[in-house]
């Protein structure tokens, strides 16, 4: 590179280096990168396409190649990602929130629409606090705590909640419910459920920099799903909503799981991709 290369020249390099890397959107990549090297929106790289980069920039720009071409995750480089039209901060000590956990989101709303004024909720396996900071934001009178075994992800998660306003959230470092309060009006969770064997198979993107902690679901992948509902009969309130994120494939066993522990008006909820990804139920 040298300080002649154009912001199309720039694009251009780098989404053929990443393509023949097989990463998958190397062009979106690409992009997303340069724009935060330069400091421009996407739009504004088309509009400048023939405008050179100035050394500085393209130094920036480069470094981040560098980590993306070693599958290092685009969020982690650029220490954020969206998640409900909020931005909260990730890095390697949490699971990168994905679009699909807003399903979870949308239902836990949608089952509590009854005490939203003055709902006691539970997130367990907060990560980076985007389910619980998100349910805070969306129902500010509501009082919820965030819980997740690892002290990374729960400092992380404190972090986000002060950057976004959510001072109605507390935080936990507990294996899943361990001494928390009782009584809750709603528990949300979005667990590991990868199967332990699966792991090694997954995308380098996520198998080499995304938290085992938050990925590995034991033998199974049910090893803390069922520790869950289990837990769940003690901190519900009678008419409380158990809402848990699962894995492809998961949702018939988990719901059976539910209806034998004596939840009732259990729901499957399908993500963007039309995967059933979240159950819930009502504990009576």
């Amino acid at each position: 590179m040298t300080d002649a290369w154009t912001i199309a020249a720039v694009l251009k390099w780098a989404t053929e280096d990443f393509r023949a890397r097989g990463i998958e959107s190397p062009r979106l990549d690409a992009e997303v990168l340069l724009s935060r090297a330069i400091g421009a929106s996407r739009t504004q790289l088309v509009i400048d396409m023939m405008k050179p980069l100035a050394p500085e920039e393209l130094a920036r720009f480069r470094e981040m190649v560098k980590r993306r071409r070693a599958r290092e995750p685009v969020a982690y480089i650029l220490g954020e990602r969206e998640f409900y039209g909020r931005t909260f901060r990730v890095d390697a000590r949490v699971l990168i929130p994905r679009p699909d956990t807003e399903t979870l989101v949308d239902v836990a709303l949608a089952r509590t629409r009854d005490r939203s004024m003055c709902a006691r909720v539970l997130d367990l396996c907060t990560g980076s606090g985007c389910v619980a900071i998100t349910l805070a934001r969306e129902r500010p009178t509501t009082s919820v705590i965030a819980a997740d075994a690892s002290e990374g992800a729960v400092a992380v998660a404190a972090e986000n909640a002060l950057r976004l306003g959510a001072y109605n959230v507390r935080f936990a470092v507990c294996d899943l419910y361990g001494d928390l309060p009782r009584d809750f009006d709603l528990i949300t969770a979005n667990p590991p459920y990868i199967a332990s064997g699966e792991i090694p198979g997954l995308s380098p993107d996520i198998e080499k920099f995304e938290p085992k902690l938050a990925l590995d679901g034991g033998p199974d992948g049910f090893a803390l799903i069922d520790r869950i509902v289990e837990g769940a009969l003690a901190h519900l309130a009678p008419g409380g909503v158990l809402a848990m994120e699962v894995g492809a494939g998961q949702a018939e066993r988990v719901e059976s799981a539910m209806r034998a522990r004596g939840f009732v008006a259990i729901e499957r909820a399908r993500d963007y991709a039309r995967i059933e990804r979240v159950v819930s139920g009502v504990w009576k």
